[in-house]
């Protein structure tokens, strides 16, 4: 039930145990004291997000474990969990330093998870989709896609897999687009989703309107410029997804209130 309450289909998509575990003492503790069930689920989801982007239950999480299940004993639960919000996750927390956290090839990172939750939790589509979200994307196990192909960035010289695999450079999409998209740079696959919006062709996916195309764009925190680069704009590009990203995992966040 909390895990579904905070958009997660998929426990696999916390890959922390640790926080699973300590989500799960506090919503019985939380029960215990008979608090109303809408405030705990609000402070349990907000408490498990958080946790995985502070890294809180990593490595041996018993004395923290103590510590925050005293604090939310102690005191009231909403206000704790308020301080502990302002205390680490404040503007440079989601202007600087999840930004740098998103700079990584790791496709497990507990901060690409969090933004496919927040994907989840938005019914956002998968990339290029007119329809299919990523929600079925991943309980299909759809395809993450290189934005910028990784075979095409190997051909123009960067070989190096924590250059082409950044997770700035993923999105869920149909493989059926994957497999059309192949190794094309974006300015030309981008060519194609003009001339299908035109009514010139059916190249991927179903989308043909222009306002649609932008509103996918976004829901996928694809910045618009990528629609014209080739490999020489990939660096720029992925600077500007992980704020985008980041960004929009901070608008999921302080939803979940």
């Amino acid at each position: 039930m909390i895990i579904r309450s905070i958009g997660i289909i998929d426990s696999s998509l916390v890959r922390s145990q640790n926080v699973l575990n300590f989500g799960y003492i506090l919503y019985l503790s939380l029960k215990e004291r008979k608090i109303d069930s809408a405030v705990i689920e609000k402070l349990v989801r907000k408490w498990i997000v958080l946790s995985i982007l502070t890294g809180r239950y990593s490595g041996s999480p018993e004395s923290v474990f103590d510590y925050d299940i005293k604090r939310f004993t102690e005191q009231d639960p909403v206000e704790y969990v308020s301080k502990t919000e302002s205390g680490q996750l404040s503007d440079a927390f989601w202007n600087y330093t999840l930004v740098d956290k998103l700079d990584t090839s790791v496709s497990s990172s507990p901060y690409f998870n969090v933004f496919l939750m927040a994907q989840v939790k938005n019914n956002a589509r998968g990339f290029l989709s007119e329809q299919i979200d990523v929600q079925s994307l991943i309980e299909q196990r759809g395809d993450i896609h290189h934005i910028f192909p990784k075979k095409y960035l190997q051909k123009n010289g960067m070989n190096n897999r924590k250059d082409y695999n950044q997770i700035a450079n993923y999105v869920y999409t149909q493989s059926e687009i994957n497999i059309k998209i192949k190794d094309d740079a974006p300015c030309v696959y981008m060519s194609n989703m003009k001339k299908q919006i035109n009514g010139e062709g059916n190249f991927y996916g179903g989308i043909n309107d222009a306002e649609d195309l932008k509103k996918n764009l976004e829901e996928n925190c694809v910045p618009e410029c990528f629609k014209t680069m080739d490999y020489t704009g990939y660096q720029e590009f992925l600077k500007q997804r992980r704020m985008l990203m980041a960004a929009y995992i901070k608008k999921y966040y302080f939803g979940l209130s």
